[in-house]
Parts: C-alpha cells; structure tokens; sequence
C-alpha cells in the first residue's frame, strides 16, 4: 500500500511513485507550456512591460518550483528512515529557495535593464546597481532560507552588522564618494555635456560623472578628476541651466565730450548688424544698451548686453564686437579716453 496525498493505493510503492512522478513531469510540462503560450501572450497584448518582464522571469523557474513540488510529495510516500527524509527535504527545500532566489535576480535584472535605461540620470551607474542589488537580493534571501529551517541567524546577522561598520569605516571615503554620485545623478544639478565652474576649482565641460568622481574637460583642453564628494558640497555655477544661450554684458567708456544718445545709437546699430554676421551672437532678444555705471573719473562708462548660444561663444564674439565699435568710433569721431589726473602744486613760503 502507497499513500499519495492522503489516499492509500493498493500497489507496491515503487511503482506508485514511479507512475505518480511521471504522471506529475508530464503535468508540469503541460502547465509551464500552457503558462508561456497564453500568459505570455495576455502580457504582450497589455500596456504595461511589467507584465512581460514578470512572465519572462518565472517562465523557466516555474518548471522547476512544478518539479520540485512532485519530488516533495512523492518523498511522503517514500519509505525512508527519519535521517534520509530529513536530509531529503532540506534538499529540497533549498532547491525551491534557490530557484526562488533566481527568479527574484532575473525580475530585478529585467526591471533595472528596461526602465533604467528610460531614466538618464542613472544610466552611468547601472552596472554598480545591478550588482548591489542582486547582492542583496541573494543575502536576503538567503537568510529568510536559512531561518525558514529553524537555523538561527542571530549570530550571522551580528556578525554582518559588526563586518559592515568594519567594511563601512574602512572604505568611507569610497562610500561617501559612491552616495554622492548617486546624489548628483538623481539631482542633476549637473549633466555630462554642460559647462560649469566650480568655486574655487576648475571650470569646463562635464565628460562623465561615475560612481567615484566626476571629470570635467577644461578650455585648455585637459581633464581633471574631482572626487563627487567634494563636487556635491561645492557651489557650482552651470552656464547650461536653466538654457544655453546666456547675456554677455560689454564696457564700452567714450569722452565726456560726446553725446550720449548717439553713443547709444551706435553701439546698438553695430550689435545688432553684427547678430547676423557673427558666429554665436544672437539676435534674439535684441542687443540694448544701458547709460551703466555711468559717470566715471575720466569718462562716460556703458553697458552693452547681448545673447549669445554658449559660454563659450563669448570669447568670439567680444573679440569681433570690439574690433567693429572701435571701427566705427573713428569713423564718427568717437573718443575713447585715457585716465587723466588734474594736479596742483602749492608752494609754500619758509
């Protein structure tokens, strides 16, 4: 007499379980062909790729959770001394927790992969991420495993707690590096590609920000490498945000013995023809031009405000900007002054 599931059959139990077992690998190939052919097509007709990414993952594993299901029953009909049955049941116990500990990996997997790609600011860090997760993923599964078999895991947690702070203390720097780019790539206030300056550091365009430091590419064209901690407390300057294009204010200081208005005149005339003729000078909004500091010791002193596309454009275009006004100061007789100092001499009588 054999007992499978509580009912007793009347045949030797070798052949019982040889039939049942066999019976149950058919049934559970049956069902993990079902489960791929219609679940998986109900998760590709739905919107969300959740549903796809959690099919693909138990699509394998649930074959083998199936199995093992078989093998745990058939082993209750098994005569078996009590040293053999537990022996046999832990395996299979820890098979199950593996398997389950697989699929949780592969979710995780498929999860960082499909929507960490959609989200900019943390694609440089995927790799370490993946990794970590699936390390905890493993660690925790492994001692809900090991505390499901009434295998204290007090001493095991105390020693991870007490090899943490050790790990923790001996690679703080690392850490605190690690956190803060973390940090800096879900706050973006920086991005690869702008050009930004650091207070009391280096200034130039962001070529990558990893898991440890930051590199930024300086006008001179080198690179240097600033830790992310030091990166996430300093104040920093992004000439790309909130936009690109940025005011470029010029000091232009002509005689007291010209005529302000016409100053004015002139400077907005030459700005603005040259937003068509200058590489990087915008036309929009239009060059103006403000009476700004005004009255200075040895001339009168304004401002002229322009847009251009990037920091760096600048440069240019204040070069060709300077060489046009001082063409056309001469041509309208425009003076440009020097300091001058009026000095009187006493002589005193002894």
């Amino acid at each position: 007499m054999t007992k499978i599931f509580g009912y007793s059959i009347p045949v030797p139990s070798w052949l019982a379980l040889s039939i049942f077992f066999l019976g149950w690998v058919v049934l559970s190939f049956l069902v993990s062909h079902l489960f791929s052919k219609y679940v998986r097509r109900w998760a590709e007709r739905a919107k969300s790729r959740f549903d796809d990414l959690l099919v693909g993952a138990l699509h394998g594993p649930l074959l083998v959770l199936l199995l093992l299901i078989g093998v745990r029953v058939a082993l209750t009909g098994m005569e078996l001394t009590e040293k053999m049955s537990r022996f046999a049941t832990l395996g299979v116990s820890l098979a199950t927790a593996f398997v389950l500990i697989y699929a949780s990996v592969k979710l995780y997997h498929e999860l960082l992969k499909e929507y960490g790609q959609r989200y900019e600011p943390i694609k440089p860090s995927l790799g370490i991420l993946n990794l970590l997760g699936k390390a905890l993923i493993i660690l925790i599964g492994l001692l809900i495993t090991l505390d499901s078999l009434s295998i204290s895991i007090t001493p095991l947690l105390t020693t991870l707690g007490i090899g943490g702070l050790a790990v923790a203390l001996a690679f703080k720097d690392t850490l605190a590096n690690f956190f803060a780019g973390l940090y800096i790539l879900a706050d973006r206030p920086i991005r690869a590609g702008d050009y930004i300056k650091i207070e009391g550091g280096p200034e130039g365009y962001v070529e990558g920000i990893g898991w440890r430091s930051t590199r930024i590419r300086t006008l001179p064209n080198n690179i240097v490498v600033i830790p992310n901690s030091k990166v996430s407390e300093s104040i920093i300057t992004n000439y790309f945000l909130p936009e690109r294009s940025m005011s470029l204010p010029l000091n232009i200081n002509v005689s007291y013995r010209s005529d302000p208005r016409r100053v004015e005149e002139i400077l907005i005339e030459e700005a603005t023809r040259a937003t068509s003729e200058i590489e990087g000078l915008l036309g929009d909004p239009a060059p103006f031009v403000r009476f700004i500091p005004g009255f200075g010791d040895s001339s009168l002193n304004f401002t002229l405000i322009c847009q251009v596309r990037e920091f760096v454009d600048q440069y240019y275009v204040q070069h060709e900007l300077r060489h046009r006004i001082f063409e056309r100061f001469k041509k309208e007789g425009v003076e440009i002054p020097f300091p001058q100092r009026t000095i009187y001499l006493r002589q005193e009588r002894i």
